[in-house]
């Protein structure tokens, strides 16, 4: 599997229907564009619909972390990034960035994902082939520098007083 460093989702735009009564973005939706993201490299992987149809494997969000950095509006069209930053035998955790099209940060999204037996449902190991996908996957994306935004943690910081 040849994987692109970091991967690139195609052109999305934002839809009328996800603007609030703010005229921006909802922040809902920054959620639905990394998701669509996800589902390119997810299907890169070999983790994509028919996976999950034809294997009865699939994957189950865990935990998820966006930070909002600059307002969308309708109109606007964006790319998503999604690197994989680690994994083991169930687990994947990615970082994934949205790009304005003038190349801009709108938001950032760092997500850990469980790879599930739809049977269960129960959390399992990854099978072969899929497993070659994500060491191949990290591999490519091993020589890129680890996000700024990586490993936040939510709170409020005080100066010392």
């Amino acid at each position: 599997m040849s994987s692109p460093a970091p991967f690139v989702s195609r052109v999305l735009e934002i839809e009328k229907d996800w603007i609030d009564y703010n005229g921006h973005l909802n922040m809902a939706y920054y959620n639905v564009l990394f998701d669509r993201c996800a589902d390119e490299a997810f299907e890169l992987l070999g983790m994509g619909p028919k996976y999950a149809e034809e294997r009865r494997l699939t994957t189950y969000t865990a935990e998820v972390h966006v930070c909002y950095v600059r307002e969308l509006h309708l109109g606007d069209k964006v790319t998503c990034t999604f690197q994989l930053l680690d994994h083991d035998e169930k687990r994947f955790h990615v970082f994934q960035e949205l790009h304005h099209a003038e190349g801009w940060l709108a938001a950032t999204s760092e997500v850990l994902t469980l790879h599930v037996d739809m049977a269960g449902p129960k959390v399992c190991p990854f099978p072969p082939d899929v497993l070659a996908n994500l060491q191949a996957m990290r591999a490519a994306h091993a020589a890129l520098p680890v996000p700024e935004r990586a490993g936040r943690s939510i709170g409020i910081r005080r100066k010392p007083g």
